[in-house]
């Protein structure tokens, strides 16, 4: 039932962005040419990052994340032994929703440099007990298997949950869909 992944996943979201991490609180200028932030022009994209980037080249200023329903969430997550992923800006309305689009992630995800924010990539999340209703196993989006985070999991989000990564903005070399990234740190976090 979709009041239930409300309560157990979107809530939490809901309460952090209330809690301080209100949309507008700390929006950062981005400062990001679009052309000049494709560190991964080295080779030509997957068909999903190229969707991505397509569907998120508002977002390269993160001014533009706070109207359009996102807020930042967690603070900066970085990785126990390597790499980082970023601050994630959440939409509670999308992660809701249960729904998987290419062109609606549920978090962008950006990495603080310089006093300014930059948009790396992004993460499409669903619960799994919403998704499983009404699927026989974990969404696959363009090809891309999603992760399924169990309980507990380090970001204390009370329910197991679907998760995938798309470094659209932000070459990995691990692959563009791992979860952690070594090109991206949380130093740049004030």
């Amino acid at each position: 039932m979709r009041t239930n992944f409300v309560c157990r996943i979107a809530a939490p979201i809901f309460a952090s962005l209330a809690l301080g991490f209100a949309p507008g609180a700390a929006l950062l200028a981005a400062g990001q040419n679009p052309d000049s932030n494709a560190d991964h022009a080295h080779s030509a994209p997957a068909k999903l990052v190229q969707m991505v980037r397509d569907a998120t080249r508002e977002f390269i200023d993160v001014n533009n994340a706070g109207p359009a329903g996102y807020g930042p969430f967690l603070g900066c997550v970085s990785g126990s032994d390597h790499g980082a992923m970023g601050v994630h800006y959440v939409n509670p309305t999308l992660v809701g929703a249960g729904e998987i689009d290419a062109a609606h992630p549920q978090a962008l995800i950006y990495e603080p440099s310089d006093g300014k924010m930059r948009l790396v990539g992004v993460e499409f999340i669903v619960d799994s007990a919403t998704w499983l209703k009404t699927h026989s196993g974990p969404p696959v989006l363009e090809g891309q298997s999603f992760l399924l985070v169990g309980i507990p999991n380090r970001y204390n989000i009370p329910a197991p949950f679907f998760e995938l990564h798309v470094w659209a903005w932000r070459d990995n070399p691990q692959g563009a869909f791992v979860d952690w990234n070594n090109r991206v740190t949380c130093e740049g976090q004030q």
